[in-house]
């Protein structure tokens, strides 16, 4: 940010920002992406996608901060927003601790707003989360078509670790490796893993590719998005865990 000028109008190009600055303050917003579902019913102009926004009509709608993701968003689109004279600030998540010092960043320096009682509640949440110990070892595909899974550095890995769930592809080199089925079968982890994004794997698409591996749907939402959904991510997640590991 460059403009110390009072925050009235922003404009997100992140999910879990959208719902972090709607359940703060939600006048400010301005302008959302076509993928911001949270909160439901949201009635803000979309500006596109998180990799293709319409950086002439966020030009057009004036904010006095964009806010973004160096991961979810492209440097060019970016560059075009600060090219159009607008201020942006950009998010990198790589844990925990990290989302949380990047929501106050966002929200109480970028945004000018009092720090919101809910990122309290999520830090809170995250402060004593009971964990499998011995650890779970555990495939977490992200994409079919090919098979993607997590790999190093990732948010959703760290909240796993802290839940006693070990990504069993978290030392690869890469953050989000393509891997083979029969080797994502063959590693012998203890569960397979399946959001339901950015893939919408389902009851009825992804875990009949792991037979005999316990398949584990969890919610997108409260695996990878950082924002007031990280309350409740400990209960939710633990919650559709135990189910997999009953069965």
């Amino acid at each position: 940010m460059t403009s110390h000028a009072p925050v009235r109008k922003v404009v997100s190009l992140v999910p879990s920002l959208t719902e972090a600055v709607a359940a703060t303050a939600p006048e400010l917003l301005a302008g959302v992406t076509d993928w911001c579902s949270h909160p439901a019913g949201l009635d803000v102009p979309r500006i596109g996608g998180t990799k293709n926004p319409d950086t002439a009509r966020i030009a057009a709608l004036a904010p006095d901060l964009v806010i973004a993701n160096e991961e979810e968003n492209r440097p060019a689109d970016l560059a075009a927003l600060r090219a159009a004279g607008l201020d942006v600030l950009v998010t990198e998540v790589r844990d925990l601790p990290q989302a949380f010092r990047e929501l106050d960043r966002v929200l109480v320096r970028g945004c000018g707003l009092s720090r919101p009682s809910w990122l309290d509640d999520a830090e809170a949440a995250w402060r004593e989360v009971p964990a499998y110990d011995p650890p779970l070892t555990a495939v977490v595909p992200i994409w079919r078509r090919p098979w993607m899974v997590l790999g190093r550095a990732t948010f959703a890995g760290d909240l796993l670790t802290r839940l006693g769930v070990r990504n069993l592809y978290a030392d690869h080199a890469d953050r989000y490796p393509k891997i083979p089925l029969d080797e994502l079968n063959a590693r012998g982890a203890d569960l397979v893993l399946l959001p339901d994004e950015p893939y919408r794997f389902t009851a009825d698409d992804g875990p009949e590719a792991f037979p005999g591996m316990p398949a584990a749907l969890v919610s997108g939402r409260h695996l990878t998005w950082y924002g007031p959904s990280l309350a409740a991510a400990p209960g939710v997640l633990r919650t559709a865990l135990e189910a997999a590991v009953r069965r």
